[in-house]
C-alpha cells in the first residue's frame, strides 16, 4: 500500500508523544529542561554526522571537492531567501498558535463557566493563572515547531518517502517512525502536546514527496542524496542550537534548501559531466 509508511510516522510519533506527555506530568521542570538540553545535543551530533556527507565519493565526482561545500553554501542562500521571502517559520508558527488557540478554546466551551459574564472582571485566579497560559502557549508553539523540523529535516525522510511511492517498500519509512516515535516521547516529556501535532506537516511534506516519487518513478542519484544529507545537516544543527535555547535561529525559512541542493547538483553534473 502506497503511503503505508508515512501513516506509520504518523502514528508513531501521535502515541510517543502522548506517553511523553503523561511520563513529563511527572518529571520537575528542572528535569524537563535537562532533557530538552539532552535533545538538543544529540540533534548537533546528527547534524554533524550528516555534514560527513561533504566527503562522499559520488558528490565529490560530480561537483569537486572543494564544490561540495559551495554546493551547500549555494542551496543554504538560496533557500533561505526563498524561504524568508514566503514566511514559511512565520506560517509555521501561525499554524502551531491556531492550533493551540484551537485546543484552548474547545477545552474552555467544556467547562463554560456560568458565573463570569463578558463584561465581568476576571477572578483573581484566572489572573494568577494568566502568565502560565502565555507560557504554556508558547510552549505548545516551540514543541510543535521544533519537533516538526526534526521529524521532517533529513534523508530517512525524503529517501523513506521516495522509497515507499516508487513501490520498493517501506523499510526506512518504518527505521523513521521507530526512531521519531522514542524521539516524541523525549520532547513531549519536556515540550508538551504541541510534539503531537507536528505529525500534521510531517504527514503532509512525506506524503507530498510520496505522490511526487509515484509520478517521477525514479530516485536521486547517490550525489544528489549526498548533497541532501549534508544540506540537512546544517539544518539540524540549528535546530540544535533552538532546543539549546542559544539561538532561535530561523530553520523553518531555511527548508527550501533541501530541495535546491540536490538541484543544483544536478545542475552541475548535466552542465559539466
Amino acid at each position: 500500500m502506497i503511503g503505508l509508511g508515512t501513516l506509520l510516522n504518523i502514528t508513531t510519533i501521535v502515541v510517543g508523544a502522548t506517553i511523553g506527555v503523561l511520563v513529563g506530568k511527572r518529571l520537575p521542570e528542572r528535569t524537563s529542561r535537562v532533557v530538552t538540553d539532552a535533545l538538543g545535543l544529540v540533534t548537533l551530533v546528527l547534524g554533524g554526522l550528516n555534514l560527513v556527507s561533504l566527503t562522499d565519493a559520488q558528490f565529490v565526482g560530480v561537483v569537486g571537492a572543494g564544490g561540495t561545500f559551495l554546493v551547500v553554501i549555494g542551496a543554504l542562500l538560496i533557500g533561505s531567501i526563498i524561504g524568508s521571502l514566503a514566511g514559511i517559520e512565520s506560517q509555521l508558527e501561525r499554524f502551531g498558535g491556531w492550533l493551540q488557540n484551537t485546543l484552548a478554546r474547545k477545552g474552555r466551551s467544556s467547562f463554560p463557566d456560568s458565573t463570569v459574564g463578558s463584561g465581568d472582571a476576571l477572578p483573581l485566579e484566572g489572573l494568577i493563572d494568566a502568565p502560565l497560559a502565555v507560557t504554556g502557549r508558547q510552549r505548545f508553539i516551540n514543541g510543535f515547531v521544533d519537533a516538526s523540523l526534526v521529524f521532517a529535516i533529513g534523508p530517512l525522510a525524503i529517501l523513506g518517502a521516495f522509497q515507499d511511492g516508487t513501490g520498493q517498500g517501506i523499510d526506512q519509512l518504518a527505521l523513521k517512525s521507530t526512531l521519531d516515535g522514542f524521539a516524541s516521547i523525549a520532547f513531549a516529556a519536556s515540550l508538551g502536546w504541541g510534539v503531537a501535532f507536528s505529525a500534521i506537516p510531517v504527514g503532509i511534506w512525506q506524503g507530498l514527496l510520496t505522490v511526487l516519487a509515484l509520478s517521477v518513478g525514479s530516485v536521486m542519484s547517490g550525489a544528489a542524496i549526498a548533497a541532501l544529507t549534508a544540506t540537512g545537516g546544517v539544518l539540524l544543527l540549528g535546530v540544535g542550537l533552538r532546543l539549546l535555547n542559544l539561538r532561535a535561529v530561523a530553520v523553518a525559512d531555511m527548508l527550501p534548501a533541501l530541495i535546491i541542493a540536490p538541484l543544483l547538483t544536478v545542475g552541475v553534473q548535466v552542465l559539466f559531466g
